[in-house]
């Protein structure tokens, strides 16, 4: 057996920490190995205890969410970092949106099933976002106003197959979902998208979407990296 997924959760409402413990510790791939109760606390939790998995809730009191995620993608920081997953109570959340851009892998909603939580979890860990396709235009446009910025000389670099490729994640879609589109197997689509993440200097695909949507490339074609969303 595999080791399993370890996670910090951290949130100023002890018995909502609580709960999430019990379902997360009832997963057989799962360990919860600390808590935490605002951002500072988590910080040195992530230090101390190298998690896989961060769970954060974005209000709280002292340290916030997305000022514990900028200090923890910051360089100062350094060590290994874990994914990390913030936790809202609304969708449309500008809080998170933020915290995405500065680095984390997705959001969740504070009400989400068992279920989702747990296929979250197992996502980010595997390097994978955590962010719904319908959801990417809209949450990407709450907390900035502003026209796209000026496509980078980077994506020029880009092969016309990586171009396909970045436009279909981009929009959220899966290896498996991306290889059936284009005939090819996931582990093609899977080197691809490490080159493109190699060209464009992007930490991961969740980054890739964030950058799709700052440079208005999201569901860039073939050839000229217009947008089709």
């Amino acid at each position: 057996m595999t080791d399993p997924i370890r996670i910090l959760l951290t949130d100023d409402q002890a018995l909502f920490r609580a709960g999430l413990r019990v379902v997360l510790d009832a997963q057989p791939d799962m360990e919860v190995v600390g808590e935490a109760s605002d951002g500072a606390e988590a910080l040195d939790r992530v230090r101390e205890l190298r998690p896989d998995v961060l769970l954060l809730d974005m209000r709280m009191a002292g340290m916030d969410g997305v000022e514990t995620v900028r200090h923890l993608f910051s360089d100062a920081f350094g060590g290994p970092l874990p994914r990390v997953v913030v936790l809202t109570t609304f969708g449309l959340d500008p809080a998170a949106a933020t915290a995405i851009r500065l680095g984390a892998s997705g959001f969740l909603l504070k009400d989400t099933t068992p279920p989702f939580l747990f296929a979250a979890v197992r996502a980010v860990h595997e390097g994978s976002s955590v962010i719904a396709p319908n959801d990417l235009s809209q949450l990407f446009g709450v907390d900035v106003d502003r026209a796209p910025a000026p496509q980078p000389a980077a994506f020029q670099a880009l092969t016309d197959r990586e171009r396909i490729v970045f436009g279909w994640a981009s929009r959220g879609l899966s290896n498996a979902e991306i290889a059936a589109k284009e005939f090819v197997t996931e582990s093609t689509v899977k080197t691809q998208i490490s080159s493109i993440l190699g060209k464009l200097a992007l930490r991961d695909r969740v980054q890739l979407v964030v950058y799709a949507h700052d440079h208005g490339l999201a569901g860039a074609r073939e050839g000229d990296g217009t947008a089709t969303v």
